[in-house]
C-alpha cells in the first residue's frame, strides 16, 4: 500500500502505543466528491441562518464534551483539565461568530451616492466559496476540526473541508460526526462541512479548482509547502498560514530590580506550559546581566517536570534541535527540569548566551524550538548590547506573533527604554504584551493573532478573534445598480452611508 494511502493511526504519547483503531485515508475520488458537494452547498449556505447553525454545533460539542476530552487525552496526553478548557474555548469561538453574524458589521457595507460625475457606489463583502482548513497538532479542538478557522469560515458563508491532523484522528473523526449531525439537525445544506484524512488528500484538496482559500496552523516547512501549492495553481488562491514564532521577551532593569523572582517564576511556567507546545511560547528572553536572576530562573526551571509531547517526530525534532543549539559558540546550559515519563517526554531546559555571542550567531539562535526550551540573552545596559540595538540591527528577526516587555511603570528609565523599543516591536510582532506572558490568547473582538512573516503568511489578518472572519471575504462594489437588483444590505435603508 502506498504510504500516502496508509490508514491514519493515533498514538498514546504517554506510552508510544497505538490509541484506538486507525482511520482510513481519504481516496482521491472521495476528495473530489467532497469538494463538489461543498460547491453545490455554497449558494444555500450563504442564505442560511448561519448563526443558529454555529450555535447548534457549539451545543452539540458541549453536550459531548466528556467523550471528546477522553478521546483527545488518549491521543494527545494534554490532560483532562486543559482539554476541558479547550472544548469550552472552541464552543465559545463558535458562539462568538454567531454574535458577529447577528451584529451585521462583518458585511462591511458602505454606500456613496452619486455626486456630480462620481457614480453611485455600494460596497459589500462576499464569501470566497469552499475553503480548506488544515487542523493543528497542539490544539485538538480550538485549532482543529471545529476550531477558529472552521468557525470563522462557516460564519463567512464558506463551506469548509478540514484536513484532519494525524496526531488525533479519532478525536477528529468524532468531532466531525458531531458537527455534521448538528448541521443536519438545523437543516443546513448537505456538503457544507466535511473531513478528509491523509497527506495526499490534503494536497489534492489544495489543488482542487473548487477550493478558493486555505487556512493552516502548523510548521513552517509544512506551511510553506502548502503556500507554494496555492501559488502554483492555474488559479492561485489565498493561503492564511500561521507558521512559527519565538516571541521575544524583554526584561528592563527596573522590572528586574522590582520583581526579579516573580519574573523568573512566570517565565518558567509560561515556557513549560503544555510541554512548550504553543505557538506563543516565550522562546527567547533578553535580560540585564544579573547572576541573581539567572539563579532564580534556574531554581524555577529545576522544579519543572517534562510532559509527553504530541508525537514522536515532534519529540525527536526537539532533541535534534537542542543538540545543534548547545553546539553554538557561547551557549551554556542554565538549568534543566526533571525528565517526564514516557518515550516522548522531554526534559525542560533553559540556555543562556551573551548579547555579543547572540548577535554573532543570531540567525541560528533565533530558530524556534517547539517544546519546553528557552534561550536567555544577557545584555549590559549602556554598552550597546541593549535590546533596542539588537532590534535595530535585525538580530531579533523580522516576524513574531508576540513580543513582551517587562518594565517598572514608575521607573523613568524603564519607560524611556520601552518607548524606544515600541517602534521596532510594532514592526516585527502582531501583539505586544506588557508585564505578562504571551501564552494564552483571548478570543475577543480586539484580538490579533498574527504577525509578519515567518510568523504568518498574511500579517494583516488574525486567526483568533472576531476579525478572523475577514480572511474569507472579498469585496464587491455595485456601481449605479437599480435598487431592485441590489442586495438587501446595500439598499439605502439598510447600509452605512459615507459622508
Amino acid at each position: 500500500m502506498p504510504l500516502d494511502q496508509a490508514p491514519i493511526q493515533g498514538y498514546d504519547p504517554r506510552t508510544g502505543e497505538p490509541a484506538g483503531e486507525p482511520v482510513p485515508a481519504t481516496p482521491a475520488k472521495q476528495v473530489n466528491r467532497t469538494v463538489l458537494a461543498a460547491q453545490t452547498a455554497f449558494a444555500a449556505w450563504r442564505a442560511f441562518d448561519r448563526a443558529a447553525a454555529l450555535e447548534a454545533i457549539a451545543a452539540a460539542l458541549d453536550e459531548h464534551a466528556d467523550e471528546l476530552v477522553a478521546l483527545a487525552d488518549r491521543e494527545t496526553a494534554l490532560g483532562v483539565p486543559r482539554l476541558t478548557g479547550e472544548v469550552a474555548r472552541t464552543t465559545g469561538q463558535l458562539r462568538l461568530f454567531a454574535g458577529v453574524l447577528r451584529d451585521g458589521l462583518y458585511q462591511g457595507t458602505l454606500i456613496e451616492h452619486a455626486d456630480g460625475p462620481r457614480p453611485d457606489l455600494r460596497r459589500v463583502n462576499r464569501p470566497l466559496g469552499p475553503v480548506a482548513v488544515f487542523a493543528a497538532s497542539n490544539f485538538p479542538f480550538a485549532f482543529s476540526v471545529a476550531g477558529g478557522d472552521t468557525a470563522s469560515a462557516l460564519a463567512a458563508g464558506c463551506p469548509v473541508i478540514v484536513k484532519a491532523h494525524e496526531a488525533h484522528p479519532r478525536t477528529s473523526l468524532r468531532t466531525a460526526e458531531l458537527v455534521k449531525a448538528a448541521l443536519a439537525e438545523v437543516g443546513a445544506p448537505e456538503g457544507v462541512f466535511d473531513l478528509v484524512f491523509g497527506f495526499e488528500a490534503g494536497v489534492r484538496l489544495v489543488q482542487h479548482p473548487g477550493i478558493t482559500g486555505v487556512g493552516f496552523t502548523g510548521s513552517t516547512r509544512g506551511g510553506l509547502a502548502l503556500a507554494k501549492l496555492c501559488a502554483e495553481r492555474p488559479d492561485p488562491i489565498p493561503f492564511y498560514g500561521e507558521l512559527g514564532s519565538v516571541n521575544p521577551v524583554f526584561v528592563l532593569p527596573g522590572a528586574l530590580a522590582e520583581r526579579g523572582a516573580e519574573i523568573a517564576t512566570g517565565y518558567a511556567g509560561s515556557l513549560t506550559m503544555g510541554s512548550g507546545q504553543f505557538c506563543t511560547n516565550p522562546g527567547i528572553m533578553f535580560v540585564p546581566e544579573d547572576a541573581g536572576l539567572l539563579d532564580a530562573i534556574a531554581d524555577a526551571v529545576s522544579g519543572t517536570v517534562g510532559a509527553p509531547m504530541l508525537a514522536e517526530r515532534i519529540h525527536s525534532g526537539l532533541v535534534a534541535g537542542l543538540e545543534e543549539l548547545a553546539a553554538i559558540p557561547g551557549v551554556r546550559l542554565v538549568a534543566e527540569g526533571k525528565p517526564g515519563e514516557g518515550p516522548w517526554a522531554p526534559t525542560p531546559a533553559v540556555y543562556a548566551v551573551s548579547a555579543e555571542d547572540f548577535r554573532a550567531n543570531a540567525e541560528r539562535l533565533r530558530e524556534e524550538h517547539f517544546g519546553p526550551v528557552g534561550l536567555i540573552v544577557t545584555y549590559v545596559p549602556g554598552t550597546g548590547t541593549e535590546p533596542s540595538h539588537l532590534l535595530r540591527q535585525g538580530s531579533v528577526g523580522e516576524g513574531h506573533l508576540t513580543s513582551t516587555i517587562h518594565l517598572d511603570a514608575d521607573n523613568a528609565a524603564d519607560v524611556a527604554a520601552a518607548r524606544e523599543l515600541l517602534p521596532e516591536l510594532e514592526r516585527i510582532a502582531g501583539r505586544i504584551v506588557f508585564n505578562g506572558w504571551p501564552t494564552g490568547v483571548a478570543v475577543t473582538h480586539a484580538q490579533h493573532h498574527g504577525g509578519p512573516f515567518p510568523a504568518t503568511t498574511a500579517p494583516a489578518h488574525t486567526s483568533v478573534g472576531a476579525a478572523a472572519i475577514r480572511r474569507w471575504f472579498v469585496p464587491v462594489v455595485y456601481q449605479d445598480a437599480p435598487a431592485e437588483l441590489l442586495p438587501a444590505v446595500l439598499r439605502d435603508e439598510s447600509a452605512f452611508q459615507s459622508g
